[in-house]
């Protein structure tokens, strides 16, 4: 059973609460006998005239007149004023509902439209009229529902979150529409990050990759080609099967990460961190690592698919303590580069110059090392013999 509180149209004194019963005609003549009037119209606090009972909501405060159109008056009572504060609005923005609080619509930003569109008017001297109610009394904004989303979240939170197929620049045009500065210059500043993404003039963020990443199908392909990716961390991350070829990496943490199946191939890695990761069946062929760190990472798959490395660029990189068995690095360079204690069985370092290299403590048993560069090698504490006839230049 709904209540509402009703005035005589133009008076802000001597309301009366009646019961909504079935029909407007029937709170007409109920409102006739309490004012002595013959009440024939019924209106809304905003000027609104109500053809439907379904229209009225509980604590609604109305106005009957005479036959006379809406009259504003100049005060409104303190019951009102609670009510208006703490009510609850529903928008139809382009056919989908959105149910939310006057305070949300109107604290956050008082000069955009929403605000002006429902602060009281006696205390907002650029308030305006708002837009026509659906059946539902929901209020009418011909604009798109998806854009709109985030924008109201923003007046809730003060954040701008935006679902992987969301434009930012759609959200942008609607911010300036609605006049909500705060999101305008977020929005702007996101806009502008994009756009130089796409031109390649910014590095990608642990967040963008984790955002494109969930926004991925499993069975599709991701890739970063000759993406620019300089000092981001990205360790400790599941990155199995991503194509970044060419990608512009050097710096970057991947430490902990999970590379397996990756494809760098001439990708720039000089100085990037990748301390202890899985790098099962990568493909590195002419990449650039050097200097990188890669101690005690896993090349090794239990399948028996070697990771490629042909040609790849090492020099002076960190590989101790890493499972190497039965890497390919033909003809790679490894020139000081800190090999002590790898696991290199069957490996192939034909053709690689590995001059000045610490082997020492390393498992070469059954590596190919023929033609390889050895000057200055370090092989101490070797665990298996060596046998390295025509390997030597």
């Amino acid at each position: 059973m709904k209540r509402v509180i009703i005035f005589v149209n133009g008076t802000d004194v001597n309301g009366k609460v009646l019961v909504v019963t079935h029909s407007v005609d029937e709170l007409l003549a109920a409102a006739s006998a309490k004012f002595e009037i013959t009440a024939k119209r019924i209106f809304t606090s905003q000027g609104g005239e109500i053809d439907d009972i379904k229209l009225i909501r509980d604590d609604d405060i109305l106005y009957v007149s005479s036959g006379e159109n809406f009259i504003q008056t100049n005060k409104i009572c303190s019951h009102d004023r609670v009510n208006r504060n703490s009510e609850w609005i529903t928008l139809n923005v382009g056919g989908k509902y959105f149910t939310t609080t006057r305070d949300t619509l109107t604290k956050k930003e008082p000069m955009s439209m929403l605000a002006r569109m429902f602060t009281e008017t006696a205390n907002a001297e650029h308030a305006i009229q708002p837009s026509r109610q659906d059946h539902h009394g929901a209020y009418l904004i011909d604009r798109s529902p998806t854009y709109f989303e985030p924008l109201l979240n923003y007046l809730r939170h003060g954040q701008i979150i935006l679902d992987s197929n969301v434009n930012i620049a759609g959200v942008l045009a609607e911010a300036c529409f609605y006049g909500i500065e705060g999101a305008i210059r977020i929005l702007t500043t996101l806009a502008e990050k994009e756009e130089l993404q796409k031109e390649g003039l910014i590095s990608l963020t642990r967040k963008d990759v984790l955002k494109a990443i969930m926004s991925t199908p499993t069975n599709a392909e991701l890739r970063f080609q000759g993406v620019d990716f300089v000092r981001a961390d990205l360790s400790k991350l599941d990155l199995r099967n991503i194509n970044f070829k060419y990608a512009i990496m050097h710096h970057c943490s991947l430490a902990g990460a999970n590379l397996s199946g990756c494809c760098f191939e001439r990708a720039d890695l000089s100085h990037a961190n990748l301390q202890g990761a899985q790098l099962v069946c990568v493909k590195m062929s002419c990449a650039n690592l050097a200097a990188a760190n890669l101690h005690s990472c896993n090349f090794e798959d239990p399948g028996g698919l070697p990771a490629n490395m042909e040609g790849v660029n090492l020099k002076g990189a960190n590989l101790e303590g890493s499972n190497m068995a039965a890497v390919n690095l033909r003809v790679a360079t490894l020139k000081n580069a800190i090999l002590k204690n790898c696991v290199l069985r069957s490996a192939v370092l034909a053709g690689a110059d590995l001059e000045c290299c610490d082997l020492s403590g390393s498992d070469l048993q059954d590596a190919n090392l023929r033609g390889a560069n050895l000057k200055d090698t370090a092989f101490e504490l070797m665990l298996t013999p060596l046998h390295m006839s025509q390997t030597i230049r």
